[in-house]
């Protein structure tokens, strides 16, 4: 939060109040605190259910709540066969771009055609409802068409991000006991292929559970396939079976509201990445609710969510919200600044992008290059831009506004998880906006900053974030592991969901998010476990001891730094670094590599031993260390 006490404060335009689907926000938050099940009923209206639910909410197990209980829906079908049988059918649902500039587009009809054959396919190798499936690709649009896929035949998709090392594929195949891996041969950034099937055959030598490899060929290298295993996805599609239903209309399966949608792993303070477990009926309404209110999309928009499909934001804001609202989404496959620092911008001008959301990670990086890249193309289509991943500094967000949104697209600034599943604190477009703020929880929500003993702080204090309501598109469990999620979510502050962030609220109720408590760090607004990184640093030969921490980066918002204790035999030195470093990326993924390696030869420890991290943190950017109590001398 800023230290001046009345931060700058931008009022929206009458026209962006006008066009505004919610002109007053806080009306719509009371609608919501005096009976909050028939809010939500009420925007559960919008889809279509095989059948309509007995109860609202089923709050009687606390804290693995159910929403719309007994109800029967598909996320699929909300998202593409509701749409078919209306004008929508011939508009363009997705339009997407190559790094190279390959155009693909896909109106509702030919995507749906698309998800049909594909769901056909999977049915045809064994496929069925629960079963999970792996899916490790690139930006491409065979990505979305993979995920609906499983979705129509009921089964449970885990995307892993299209650049994982071998150790994080195998690990969440592993845990998701997924029987089929669907990837590429390879994908393109910055010029360069991404091998992902080569990681893929690395990952499967330990994976005894995957009895078929889905392959679509992107960038045509020579890959390895094994017979009996390993398929193209195109030689399936044009098979028989894959046409086999009148008009390549594949059968929709009937889920339960609380039936699992997808799952999706996300960084913990133990190592062990945790299975966020997401449902077919809540997470529906919860996603697609946000993104109408938050972003006013209109009929007429182009939304571009620049996040991978990978991440939550991808599957909340790239496939399922965007479909289900039946709108015209972009997805670009490569880098935002090749070949050139204006690459973005150029698609925006081209693709008349009209709502844009993108990371302040991204933001700060192309502010680098300054105002003359995005200045050579017509921006005046941009109407809403949007932040996501982490808090975006006052200096970004001006920006950010100034310069991309020519001073009248407003700034959605959302705060959200890959447990919530949906946005829960941020503006909608006509309310006024404070750089820097989240604002405040979207209608329906309620949130509030907590001292240690559970209390509620005092205007302007630092504190723990925390949410006190349920809402449809929270995460029901951590995959196979419910005690963890009781643990790490709802133990801190018994009934209260505990984020794990660090907030203050000013005197207008504004939230401003500060970053994670715990033992995660996030980079370029993807969170890795501290654990993560100190055990692919220990399993180098020459590691006796790690220690991550995270620390403020121009670009990136956090960039890790570690400490390292070397074996007895070895000697520090620039050239160990470099490869403990390229270790790191090898083990984790390049994201996880050290921005700098420190080593050591002892680390501030508890008398119990644990390593005090913000005693690091703290002579990293000569700070007070604080309460040393309990360091061990």
């Amino acid at each position: 939060m800023p230290n001046d006490p009345q931060p700058e404060i931008y009022p929206p335009s009458p026209e962006v109040i006008a066009a505004a689907c919610v002109k007053d926000r806080d009306e719509q938050a009371v609608r919501a605190s005096r009976d909050l099940e028939a809010f939500w009923a009420e925007r559960a209206q919008e889809f279509e259910w095989f059948k309509p639910w007995d109860k609202v909410l089923d709050d009687s197990n606390k804290p693995f709540f159910k929403w719309f209980v007994g109800a029967r829906t598909n996320i699929a079908y909300n998202c593409l066969d509701r749409h078919i049988k209306t004008w929508r059918r011939n508009k363009l649902a997705l339009i997407w771009e190559g790094e190279k500039g390959e155009l693909r587009t896909f109106s509702y009809h030919a995507l749906n055609r698309e998800v049909c054959r594909f769901a056909n396919v999977l049915r045809s190798m064994g496929v069925k409802k629960g079963d999970r499936v792996t899916i490790y690709m690139g930006r491409v649009p065979e990505l979305p068409i993979a995920m609906l896929a499983c979705a129509k035949v009921g089964a449970v998709h885990s995307v892993v991000y299209g650049g994982f090392s071998v150790e994080a594929l195998h690990g969440r195949i592993e845990d998701s006991q997924s029987n089929i891996v669907i990837t590429c041969d390879g994908s393109w950034m910055n010029g360069k292929i991404v091998e992902l099937k080569n990681i893929v055959d690395e990952a499967l030598k330990r994976c005894a559970t995957v009895e078929h490899v889905i392959v679509v060929k992107r960038t045509g290298q020579p890959v390895q396939m094994e017979s009996g295993r390993d398929y193209w996805f195109d030689d399936l599609m044009g098979l028989p079976v894959a046409k086999s239903l009148p008009g390549t209309r594949s059968d929709t399966e009937v889920m339960d509201a609380e039936d699992p949608l997808f799952m999706l792993y996300t960084s913990g303070t133990t190592g062990k990445p945790k299975a966020i477990l997401h449902t077919h009926g809540g997470y529906m309404v919860g996603v697609a609710t946000t993104l109408q209110w938050a972003f006013d999309l209109k009929e007429e928009d182009r939304w571009w969510c620049t996040a991978d499909p990978g991440w939550i934001t991808g599957h909340s804001y790239i496939v399922y919200g965007p479909l289900l609202l039946g709108a015209t989404s972009f997805m670009y496959e490569g880098a935002p600044t090749f070949p050139y620092p204006n690459r973005w911008w150029s698609m925006v001008e081209k693709y008349g992008i009209t709502v844009f959301y993108t990371a302040p990670t991204a933001i700060r990086g192309l502010m680098r290059f300054g105002e003359a890249w995005p200045n050579r193309h017509d921006l005046s289509g941009l109407r809403m831009l949007g932040s996501v991943g982490e808090p975006i500094n006052p200096e970004a967000w001006r920006w950010y506004h100034r310069v991309i949104g020519k001073g009248k697209c407003p700034i959605i600034d959302t705060w959200w998880q890959t447990e919530t599943g949906m946005f829960m604190i941020t503006p909608l477009p006509s309310m006024p906006l404070k750089p820097g703020s989240a604002s405040k929880p979207f209608p329906g929500v309620e949130a509030d900053v907590y001292d240690e003993s559970g209390t509620p702080v005092a205007v302007g204090e630092e504190g723990f974030l925390v949410l006190k309501n349920p809402w449809p598109a929270m995460m029901r469990t951590i995959y196979n592991d419910p005690d963890r999620y009781v643990k790490q979510y709802w133990t801190k502050y018994p009934g209260v969901y505990f984020t794990g962030d660090s907030a203050r609220k000013d005197a207008d109720g504004y939230f401003w998010v500060i970053g994670r408590v715990d033992d995660v760090i996030k980079v370029s607004g993807y969170r890795l476990g501290t654990a993560e990184v100190e055990s692919a640093l220990v399993s180098h030969p020459a590691v006796a001891e790690a220690a991550a921490i995270g620390l403020p980066h121009e670009i990136k918002g956090h960039a890790i730094h570690t400490y390292v204790i070397l074996k007895a035999g070895h000697e520090p030195s620039e050239a160990l670094a470099e490869e403990l470093k390229i270790h790191v990326g090898h083990e984790t993924g390049p994201i996880a590599k050290p921005e700098k390696i420190t080593f050591v030869k002892q680390l501030p420890k508890t008398r119990s031993g644990k390593i005090m991290r913000r005693v690091l943190k703290a002579r990293a950017q000569g700070l007070s260390e604080g309460d040393l109590t309990t360091l061990e001398e």
